[in-house]
């Protein structure tokens, strides 16, 4: 009963999860309409990091982590400021509908990383999941939309995809990290630092800070639950249930995201985007079920996951 009771809790932690995360392109949405992306971006990872302070001070740094610190400021520059500049930029110039189908790209983008650098292999049933999410990619950056004979691709939706690509090599260099730095110490240096050097690049860019009262609270609570919490709530839900269906869930973050930007920004959602989001959870699908599971109970070695 107790083993049962802790799965449930895992998987509503995992739920709990995607649903902040989906909620970050519909909140952030309408403030970029006044806030540079850029702006925007340092502030969520300051509020983020600032969050994960109390945690990161409770528990006491490795002599062997120290080692890691020029990883860790790596990894801050390209998942804690470059995907975000990019993400933020992409959502600014495309419809919350598609970066939220887009994000999935992270997962696929991960495991080629993963492949080309670790040497990690995937049976053949793995390969074609990859293919398919990757034709859902093309489907939201597309449309299927031909011009002279070409495709037309969106400048919105390619950045998103840049930022999935630099979130998914921060995930593999994180995997590295967290195995000597505590998580919730490494997840306060990455926001931190990550959020320092973007708010160095507004002012040296002399970025107007033109913040609305209206907007504190949707910038405070994309740092505070759309990144910090719903990290924390992850990590909680795969000692429950493993990294395998605690990833899988995650991935409803899109189903999510759509729902949301139907219902607060009135979106519409096209037929290609109902195609390419089953495609893509189809593809998640089948390459979380090729894969062995691998549970574990610590949280610092699966931080990689999952960008955040």
């Amino acid at each position: 009963m107790v083993h049962n009771k802790s799965v449930i809790i895992g998987y509503i932690y995992a739920i709990a999860a995607a649903a902040f995360f989906g909620s970050v392109t519909t909140l952030s949405k309408p403030v970029l309409s006044d806030v540079s992306p850029i702006l925007l971006s340092s502030l969520v990872y300051l509020v983020a990091g600032a969050t994960f302070t109390p945690l990161a001070q409770r528990n006491e740094e490795t002599k062997s982590g120290k080692k890691y610190y020029l990883l860790v400021v790596l990894t801050a520059i390209v998942g804690a400021s470059v995907g975000p500049i990019m993400f933020f930029s992409g959502l600014k110039l495309t419809a919350a509908s598609d970066v939220a189908i887009l994000s999935n790209g992270e997962t696929v983008f991960s495991i080629l990383f993963a492949i080309l650098f670790f040497k990690e292999k995937l049976n053949r049933f793995g390969y074609l999941a990859v293919t398919i999410v990757l034709i859902g990619l093309f489907i939201v950056t597309t449309n299927l939309t031909f011009d002279k004979n070409t495709l037309t691709f969106n400048t919105g939706d390619l950045l998103i995809i840049f930022a999935t690509v630099a979130w998914a090599l921060d995930n593999n260099i994180s995997k590295i990290i967290a195995r000597h730095i505590h998580v919730s110490r490494l997840v306060q240096l990455k926001s931190l630092i990550g959020g320092g050097l973007t708010l160095l690049i507004v002012l040296i860019m002399r970025t107007p800070f033109n913040i609305q009262y209206v907007q504190i609270i949707p910038i405070v609570y994309v740092g505070l639950f759309g990144v910090a919490l719903s990290l924390y709530l992850y990590l909680h839900s795969i000692k429950r249930i493993g990294v395998v269906r605690g990833s899988s869930i995650l991935s409803l973050s899109a189903i999510f995201g759509l729902i949301f930007a139907v219902v607060f920004l009135k979106e519409t959602i096209s037929v290609y985007q109902v195609v390419a989001v089953l495609v893509m959870l189809l593809g998640i699908f089948l390459l979380y079920r090729t894969q062995p599971e691998k549970r574990t109970d610590n949280s610092d070695k699966v931080l990689g996951s999952c960008h955040y």
